[in-house]
């Protein structure tokens, strides 16, 4: 029997696939590959890989825990609005334990909530002071002009 087109064939399944027929390749022998079989790619189940997310910047030496913005937060907390200041203190003190734990998303947010507050509490002293001499320029002359009215 013969795969190729024979004189008077009128039907049959044409010309053999050029490599010798079907299935697997030459040398390949039906087995599953080296190291682990025909699973889905790595990193592609849909599952943290083993030990959980690694920290921003892949796998290799860890980088750095972001800013806890400490120094700042007392700062403002004892120059400027203390109420702010001391909201600042507590997400500064978080940075560092959330990244030693492993919430590295955490301790980002901890970082970005510190400096936000530390901010409002100097913005929040800048707007009194502002305010503080308006009212004394206003009182000044209005004290100016009620002492210069009496005599």
């Amino acid at each position: 029997m013969s795969y190729g087109n024979q004189p008077g064939d009128t039907g049959g399944y044409g010309a053999q696939p050029p490599g010798g027929g079907y299935g697997p390749p030459p040398g390949d022998g039906g087995y599953p590959p080296p190291g682990g079989g025909y699973g889905p790619p790595p990193g592609d189940g849909g599952y943290p890989p083993p030990g959980g997310y690694p920290p921003p910047g892949g796998y290799g030496m860890p980088p750095a825990p972001p800013n806890n913005h400490l120094v700042m937060a007392i700062v403002t907390t004892v120059l400027c609005c203390l109420p702010l200041g001391i909201v600042s203190i507590v997400y500064a003190t978080q940075v560092n334990s959330k990244w030693a734990m492993g919430d590295f998303q955490g301790a980002m947010a901890a970082s970005e909530s510190a400096k936000k507050w530390w901010i409002a509490s100097l913005i929040t002293a800048a707007v009194l002071f502002v305010l503080y001499i308006v009212l004394v320029v206003v009182l000044g002359v209005f004290s100016a002009s009620v002492s210069s009215s009496s005599y």
